[in-house]
């Protein structure tokens, strides 16, 4: 535990390096916060914190910079409370609430480039993974060479569009006969339980009887695979513009990353069913591509299901507490929304 003056240093130093990159010494700090304390103490102060690795000194004679450590310290100290609600972020996000409504997709890909405009951050949304959505409808739709366009909806509003290569080349009216046995055997259930269904009805000798049936159950089998949602990632020239980029190999770790969808997959599957905004600092992070990072995440529900996630991934010099701010309130908009 530190006490109250390390603790007011220690957050300085971190404001101070978050606000303009470069080594923090004690006269900057004496010069923007009204302490009471000389230059000296502060040294003193500093030179602790940096003994209990709150803070580093990367040069001899230089000031210091903040650590993991001391960035995790800062982040457990946020309260709720503090939390502040951009006012222009919220309207916008109210605003789009309709879009939500009609076709979640479009309005998560918007939310990801909210969330980088605002942060200077990359922002990352995951719409609801398949599995875990309610069938509401399904159309299908001839289309050509034997393909038929599938166009799936959700009861959260989730528009999935498919095209898969059929067999037999059904005519319209076949495809509408399979398209009413579909919406009346499985509207209402979660596409994982579709799936189930469907995977022990193949192998029934009885689905062999009626062909159309037979089809259904394929065009199911071909559609309704679990797998994650979209994911929507915005931001990478607002993050690249930031001087903590200047290092090539800065670079290429951070594109490796966001090229790599796995990766922001298996990040934000460890925050599935948390409660309130998930922040993971540099070293903390378990795969070896975001240890030079930092991610802040928060899932969004339907009532108290867990559906999909939304986050940014920035340097590990980030502005934790308007990070977390605007990453909870975008979790909260979608979540009263899909519950309502």
């Amino acid at each position: 535990m530190l006490d109250e003056r390390s603790r007011q240093v220690l957050f300085a130093v971190i404001q101070c390096y978050v606000n303009t990159p470069g080594p923090v010494g004690s006269r900057v700090v004496t010069k923007k916060y009204s302490f009471g304390l000389s230059p000296a103490t502060i040294r003193n102060i500093m030179s602790d914190l940096e003994e209990m690795g709150y803070l580093t000194q990367p040069h001899t004679s230089a000031g210091r910079v903040p650590t993991d450590t001391g960035y995790r310290y800062y982040v457990d100290s946020i309260n709720a409370e503090e939390r502040y609600v951009n006012g222009v972020f919220a309207a916008e996000l109210a605003r789009k609430l309709e879009l939500l409504r009609k076709d979640i997709n479009a309005f998560l890909d918007e939310a990801a480039r909210m969330l980088s405009s605002l942060s200077h951050y990359v922002g990352i949304t995951i719409s609801p993974n398949s599995s875990t959505t309610t069938l509401s409808r399904i159309e299908l739709i001839k289309y050509r060479d034997g393909r038929v366009a599938v166009v799936i909806f959700t009861d959260e509003g989730l528009i999935r569009n498919t095209v898969i290569q059929m067999d037999t080349d059904l005519s319209q009216r076949d495809l509408n006969r399979i398209t009413s046995y579909i919406n009346y055997q499985f509207s209402g259930r979660t596409l994982e339980e579709v799936r189930k269904v469907v995977a022990k009805e193949l192998v029934k000798e009885k689905v062999l009887c009626d062909n159309l049936i037979s089809e259904a159950m394929r065009i199911c089998d071909a559609v309704f695979s679990s797998a994650p949602g979209n994911i929507y990632i915005s931001g990478l020239s607002e993050v690249l513009a930031l001087p903590d980029f200047c290092n090539v190999d800065r670079i290429k770790e951070l594109l490796k990353t966001i090229e790599d969808k796995h990766i922001i997959v298996r990040l934000l599957d460890k925050i599935a069913g948390a409660e309130g905004p998930q922040v993971f600092i540099g070293s903390e992070n378990s795969l070896d591509e975001m240890k030079s990072f930092s991610l802040v995440a928060a899932t969004y529900r339907e009532g108290k299901r867990p559906m999909g996630a939304v986050g940014i991934i920035g340097p590990t010099r980030m502005d934790y507490l308007q990070a977390i701010s605007i990453v909870d309130l975008t979790a909260k908009y979608i979540s009263e929304v899909l519950s309502s």
